[in-house]
This record gives structure tokens, sequence and C-alpha cells, in this order.
């Protein structure tokens, strides 16, 4: 009877000791930094002509900031099996490449070589000024365009992206085109933050997100194209062979063959009603 509790006492600390070794092992491998999946040398090959000359935002977007940025997110890029995470990161590349392009379809190393071409819209339509909304209202003479990497837009998006982010966004929605640390900080607020009833963009790829009753019924099946729905779902989902998320999804493809890992299904929003 002893040499039986003495077996069964000493197996059940070595079960104990493998789980929680295991659970170790799992917890330093989600909080590998971002930096370890994306290397300067993997940025440059993304982003081959951001620099160039022809870019209005020439040197703006650098390696560094994106990484320091990152680190204020730190759910980004680390949740979920290393490609997962890799996913998730492609996919936020490649939309901001879409919200930045200076591609065309002859340019040199293909259209999709041009992401962070530009830091802000141009030629804005009006000034994104929502004036019914009262919880952030505009400030006089400010015009709150596209800008940065998601080309943040609207003063909703302004007010509570310098809430968050410790800048005030409403008088001063300027900050987000001439500081780069800032203007990525705004693309991942808005990819890592759920504005109801829209999931945020990281729930979706790491698939968390579960599609509600609303979301059945608007077709609205989880993956890339969801994505785009979150962002621009209003203009360009609903729409059959749209070039614009046609667009989106070409970048999405080249860098997930840089990540070496599969987009996933649903690329598509085409036959999605916006939220």
């Amino acid at each position: 009877m002893a040499f039986s509790f003495s077996y069964n006492f000493l197996f059940s600390s070595a079960i104990l000791l493998l789980l929680h070794s295991t659970s170790l092992v799992a917890e330093a491998r989600s909080s590998v930094p971002i930096s370890y999946l994306i290397s300067q040398k993997l940025f440059d090959s993304i982003f081959l002509h951001k620099d160039d000359t022809a870019c209005p935002a020439k040197s703006f977007y650098t390696y560094d900031s994106f990484i320091i940025a990152s680190k204020s997110f730190p759910r980004f890029g680390t949740t979920g099996s290393l490609a997962m995470r890799k996913r998730e990161i492609a996919a936020f590349l490649a939309q901001i490449s879409h919200e930045t392009t200076g591609g065309w379809a002859t340019a040199p190393d293909g259209p999709y070589a041009w992401g962070l071409c530009f830091k802000e819209e141009v030629s804005p339509q009006s000034d994104y000024c929502d004036s019914t909304n009262q919880e952030w209202p505009c400030y006089p003479g400010k015009s709150y365009k596209g800008r940065g990497p998601i080309q943040l837009s609207w003063n909703y998006n302004y007010g509570p992206a310098g809430k968050a982010l410790g800048f005030d966004g409403l008088r001063n929605p300027d900050v987000v085109s001439n500081n780069s640390l800032i203007a990525f900080k705004t693309a991942l607020w808005f990819w890592m933050t759920e504005q109801k009833p829209k999931p945020s963009c990281h729930n979706v790829m790491i698939g968390k997100h579960v599609p509600t009753e609303a979301d059945i019924a608007a077709n609205r099946t989880v993956g890339y194209g969801l994505v785009t729905n979150i962002i621009n779902g209003g203009l360009e989902c609903g729409i059959p062979n749209d070039s614009r998320v046609n667009d989106r999804i070409g970048f999405f493809k080249r860098y997930g063959t840089l990540f070496k890992v599969d987009t996933g299904p649903n690329l598509d929003c085409a036959y999605q009603k916006s939220f």
C-alpha cells in the first residue's frame, strides 16, 4: 500500500509538473514580441516602395514606429497559434496597404508592393464631420479626413482614438499625419477596438468573433472579407467583383506568401450586407 501511494503521488506530481511546464511554454510563446514574426528585413520586403520619392509619405512609416506602436496593444499578433498570429499581422498590413497604396496595375514589382505610400487622404470630398454626433463634436475649422495607415476618418473616430491614445483628436487631428508613432497607434486602435454592432478586426482574425443572428442573416461570414466590411463595408461590400475589395485581397495574398501562412477562407465581402 505504501509503495502504491508513493508511486501514485510521484506519477500525479509528474503530470502536474508537465502540465505546468506546458502552460509556461504556451504563455512564453504568446508573449513573443511581433518583431520575432516580422523582422525589419521582412517589413522592407513587404513595403518595397514606401520610401520612394513618388510617395508623399516617404520616410514617414518606419519599422521602429510600427513595432513600438504595437507594444501599446499587447494582444495584437500574439494570440493563438503561430499561423494565426502571422495571419493577423499579414491581414492588418494588407488592409493598411490598400488604404495608403500608391500602386497601379503596371507598377514596378506589381500593384501590391506599394503600400504605405500616402499618409493622408488626397482631395477629400468633405470635412468628415458628423454634426449629429454630440459625444464627439467637431471643432470649428478642422477636417476629419482620412489620415494615417488606416486612414482614420470622421469625428466619431478621431475623438475616441485620441482619448484612448492621449492626444486631442478633435482639436488636433493633423497629428495623425505628422507623427509616425501616433499614426500607427490609431491604426492599431481601430483594429483592436470593438465598435458595436461591429466586432473588432482582431477578434475576427483570431477566430474569437461568433456571428450574431443579424450577421448570419446578412451573410457576414467570418474571415478577411468581414474585416473589410468592418473597415469600409458601407462603400465596398455587397458588390460582386468590386475593385477595391479585390485590391485588399491582392495585398493579403501577397503578404500571406511572404509570411508563409495561408489566408484562410471568406476573403471577399461581395455578398455581405454592411453593418
